[in-house]
């Protein structure tokens, strides 16, 4: 019998202590990275930008600042050579981000309520991918 399963049958996923502990350090970061990119999105809608462009403006600038954030304190990672594929993964993103704003803006949402919610999306999306595809 799988090692996933206990006495009763019941699935388990096999996760550890340092799993949680890495996922907890992701939010803390996050929290950080997230609230510089919205400082930085909400500066250009505030400068008379539309969302789209404040958007590019913060995913590129945060890109740099979130790239050395999480390879550091989340994934223990100084290893420049997964830029790349770290670029990649914001733009990847990016595109979900903007689809999901342009959803939530026809909905009627303005730009800065509209991208707060948006966040828990992207938010886990961009955990995900950068566990399992950037700092594997």
């Amino acid at each position: 019998m799988s090692q996933d399963r206990r006495d009763g049958g019941e699935f388990r996923l096999p996760i550890g202590r340092a799993d949680i502990w890495q996922a907890s350090r992701f939010l803390a970061v996050g929290v950080l990275n997230t609230a510089f990119g919205y400082v930085v999105f909400a500066a250009g809608i505030l400068a008379g930008l539309p969302s789209g462009i404040a958007l590019a403006i913060a995913m590129v600038i945060g890109v740099m600042f979130n790239f050395f954030t999480l390879g550091r304190l989340v994934f223990d990672s100084r290893d420049p050579t997964r830029l790349p594929r770290f670029v990649a993964v914001y733009a990847l993103t990016y595109v979900v981000n903007l689809m999901l704003l342009r959803l939530v803006e026809g909905a009627g949402l303005g730009p800065l309520l509209a991208q707060l919610a948006c966040l828990p999306v992207t938010v886990s999306l961009t955990f995900v991918l950068m566990r399992f595809l950037v700092f594997r």
